[in-house]
């Protein structure tokens, strides 16, 4: 055997009936002339696994003689398979030979392969598969594996093809779909979904794990034997992209794990340009498996029997251990990048020996007919019957006029958007509850429901507070958190709370998660012991990881609008390291595959001289993302304008000042009639504030989340004397309202907080202008001035006022960082935009 495998056990299946001439050798690629050479059989890498049950097993399967069988009726199903992979990418290179689609040639075998793990799987008490997938072959995936109607994908390449129905779309070999079908081998029921992903490779990897989680979480599922998942990977991306470390570090997680992946990787032995010896620094791509101990099957793509095999093997593994699996198809491009592309100016000796290749489908026909388990009328009839259904929906798609993207829903909602068969009024219920239930509340997150259970003696200290605080009809922001959580719980909803030390959380604040003192391992949810009939509470600490937990929970969300799906940053600061979540799911999913989502992310956010990494969640960047114009007063008389506004925004962004509104605010996203990303700046400081409490007063029926708190102090009972309307949000009014007392400038004044940002309140602050006719206006954030919300919030303020007048700034100055890592320095920082705020006379120099 090749000397390139000599570090790994190897088994050849059937070695003399499986030699081939499909190795490729050239200069470029002499690591792919090695891999094809040991792929000519199977390669089985399992030493490193640590459990001897394990390799038994994987033994027995490979070195047991004449295992690998296949009946004639199997040998012609596969050459169907085949004939169907094949001809659909010939077919499309007919239609539309200078359109790019990422075809699946020089590895056509991948649709019966993964047809195989599907069979099997369903054999094996599967349901519900849902896959993840790049662009290279996914056009052939959605027509055999998924079966999406085959008009419906060839519309997709009339360029006379109307905008779509709603949203503005994405390209045809990033759409997703959802079907429910039978698998004619099983003769029972699968549903299958291919989750829509954007051009970022593997980056969709986390999200089909976080829905396939949530599937098997409401099927009470909890082995995964109902509900499974299946992730196609590029060679070059498998090994490149960080982010399929992470996902496969949440694999045997207790609150992530979805009890076994089959992980499929394409292996073209190339990246788009670059040759795997300046791909990787491992052996293999897919050396990053065996982390979490996951048996990696290496397969020559040119034998489709060998794959065959090896695939049930990786569905039998996965179904007998629920572990992860890998199957590596080991073949090769037959075009560049895609159909436009030319491979030769970078590969030419390799593409030379590609273009003598025999396509896989004429290869394994040959055998068959030398074999005599088809003849070649029989072959070419089976080629003519796809031929023939592929010219029939051609002829069907030209009867499409528009593209309707919700055709391509990889997560439908059904029954979600109307009530009794019409669709839900869009508006919303008060969000307030009833002193009894806030009380009732209050008292369970304020003791231990279970007896015997010895706590910590600071947090016997913490939960007496909470129930003083409850005595006296008030909440912090940990007990508003609670509320709101513990009501929708007793509603139905399911709440699932993920991230970096969320349980106890990052300021000591929320435990949630109480731990005996005395017992190891033993633990209370108090949440979970509030009502006899009410939702599961799932709170869960995260490895240490955004990108792949907020893809978690982003897929998680995806499975039911009836649940409350949130993700906490440690800090805000660190959302950045999951930004391709953000945004290329999170911002434009909705416009882009038509696909609701109502997850929250909760970013602790702050300038409170902690440096510049424990200071800012960025909100200048998700605000500079929402899809509202600021040069455009929309019709402040519509009916339910605040509710269509959010209707009409691909996220809501708000920075509460009170507990009393972050309750509002999370009851909010589920008791309105549709979905939306919400992204909150949470406190710090304020956790602990002894003015940052809330009256049950203000949480009780009829009581809204606020978009916007006016001025309710002197100074709105005197408005024509106000000089100065001050607007702000978040932290900052705490500091304003101490300092304006201190200057006994409560009368002239006046502050006012935006609480949502976006949609842009423009009919409340209007109002708030028009009541102080006198007074000139200010924007004052602690943010930097090129940082924070200023370039939002003036346009949008001037809009609003029809430009009548300028809105000032009262904040830091411009920066290159967040915050500053000095303490004077912040202090002193602080103190100038004070100063700016109550100088009555600072802007009369630049009027």
């Amino acid at each position: 055997y090749p000397q390139v495998i000599s570090l790994h056990l190897v088994i050849p299946v059937c070695a003399e009936s499986r030699l081939s001439t499909s190795t490729f050798y050239s200069e470029e690629s002499l690591w792919g002339a090695a891999a094809m050479a040991y792929c000519q059989h199977i390669g089985v890498e399992f030493m490193f696994i640590n459990d001897l049950e394990q390799c038994q097993w994987i033994r027995q399967k490979f070195e047991t003689p004449g295992i690998m069988q296949f009946t004639n009726e199997e040998k012609r199903t596969l050459l169907a398979r085949l004939v169907r992979s094949t001809r659909f990418e010939e077919f499309l290179q007919r239609k539309w030979s200078s359109e790019k689609r990422f075809g699946l040639e020089g590895c056509e075998v991948l649709i019966p392969a993964l047809k195989t793990i599907i069979d099997k799987s369903s054999e094996n008490g599967v349901d519900y598969v849902i896959m993840g997938m790049p662009h290279r072959g996914r056009l052939n995936v959605l027509a055999n594996v998924i079966r999406k109607e085959l008009e419906q994908i060839f519309c997709q390449f009339d360029s006379k093809l109307e905008a779509a129905d709603e949203g503005s779309g994405d390209v045809k070999y990033h759409l997703g779909m959802y079907h429910r079908r039978i698998n004619r081998v099983t003769d029972r029921n699968i549903t299958l979904s291919l989750v829509a992903n954007p051009s970022h490779l593997e980056a969709a990897d986390p999200v089909v794990m976080g829905k396939t989680k949530a599937e098997q979480f409401y099927c009470g599922d909890t082995e995964g034997k109902k509900v499974m998942s299946i992730l196609l990977h590029g060679d070059a991306a498998f090994a490149g992209q960080g982010i399929v470390y992470e996902t496969f570090h949440l694999s045997d997680l207790p609150s992530y794990t979805t009890h076994g992946t089959v992980h499929v990787v394409v292996n073209n032995q190339i990246g788009f340009t670059t040759d795997p010896r300046m791909a990787r620094s491992s052996p293999y791509p897919t050396d990053v498996a065996r982390v979490v101990n996951a048996p990696i099957f290496h397969v020559n793509s040119d034998d489709p029997e060998a794959v065959m095999y090896v695939c049930k093997v990786a569905a039998e593994w996965r179904s007998t251990f629920h572990k992860d699996v890998v199957v590596d198809l080991v073949c090769y491009r037959r075009n560049g990048h895609n159909e436009m592309d030319e491979p030769m100016f970078t590969q030419p000796l390799m593409y030379k020996q590609i273009r003598k290749q025999k396509p896989v489908l004429q290869k394994y026909a040959e055998l068959l007919v030398s074999q005599g388990v088809v003849n070649q009328p029989e072959y070419e009839e089976e080629i003519s019957k796809y031929d023939k259904i592929c010219e029939e929906a051609f002829a069907r798609s030209k009867d499409e006029k528009i593209l309707h993207i919700k055709h391509w829903l990889d997560s439908p909602w059904p029954g979600f958007f109307t009530l009794d068969g019409q669709p839900r009024s869009m508006s919303c219920p008060s969000t307030g509850l009833t002193e009894d239930i806030l009380t009732h509340i209050g008292n369970v997150a304020s003791s231990v429901p279970v007896e015997n259970f010895t706590i910590h003696g600071g947090l016997s200290r913490i939960l007496k507070t909470r129930g003083e605080m409850v005595k006296n009809r008030t909440v912090d922001w940990a007990l508003a958190e609670y509320m709101a959580f513990g009501s929708l719980l007793k509603e139905g909803i399911h709440i699932r709370l993920s991230g970096q030390d969320v349980e106890r959380g990052t300021f000591s604040h929320r435990h949630h998660v109480l731990h005996d003192q005395n017992v190891d391992k033993r633990t209370c949810i108090p949440m979970n012991h509030l009502w006899p009939n009410q939702a599961p509470y799932t709170v869960c600490n995260s490895s240490l990881s955004e990108y792949g937990v907020l893809g978690f929970e982003l897929g998680f969300a995806m499975a039911s609008p009836n649940a409350l799906v949130l993700w906490e940053a440690q800090f805000g600061d660190f959302h950045n390291t999951a930004q391709c979540i953000i945004d290329q799911f999170i911002c434009p999913g909705q416009a882009k595959w038509v696909r609701q989502n109502g997850i929250v992310l909760l970013l602790p956010h702050g300038m409170e001289g902690m440096g510049p990494e424990h200071s800012s969640a960025r909100p200048e960047r998700f605000l500079q993302m929402c899809n509202d114009d600021p040069d455009v007063l929309p019709d402040l008389k519509e009916a339910n304008f605040d509710i269509n506004q959010l209707y009409d925004c691909n996220w809501v962004v708000v920075n509460c000042s009170t507990p009393g509104n972050f309750f509002h605010v999370l009851r909010r996203q589920i008791l309105l009639p549709f979905r939306k990303p919400l992204i909150i700046f949470t406190p710090k400081s304020l956790l602990r504030h002894p003015e940052a409490r809330s009256s049950f007063d203000e949480m009780l029926p009829g009581t809204h989340f606020q978009r916007v708190i006016p001025e309710d102090g002197p100074a709105a009972q005197n408005p024509e004397n106000v000089k100065r309307l001050l607007f702000c949000t978040g932290k900052v009014y705490y500091d304003l309202t101490r300092e304006r007392k201190a200057r006994d400038m409560v009368g002239q004044v006046a502050i006012t907080r935006i609480e949502q940002l976006s949609p842009f309140p423009f009919d409340l602050l209007l109002k708030e202008v028009q009541k102080y006719p006198n007074a000139e206006l200010a924007w004052c954030q602690e943010e930097h001035k090129n940082q924070g919300y200023y370039d939002y919030v003036k346009p949008r303020l001037r809009t609003t006022i029809s430009r009548a007048k300028p809105v000032w700034y009262a904040g830091r100055d411009p920066a290159a960082a967040p915050a500053t890592g000095n303490k004077k320095t912040h202090l002193t920082e602080l103190q100038r935009l004070l100063d700016t705020a109550f100088d009555l006379d600072v802007f009369k120099n630049f009027s």
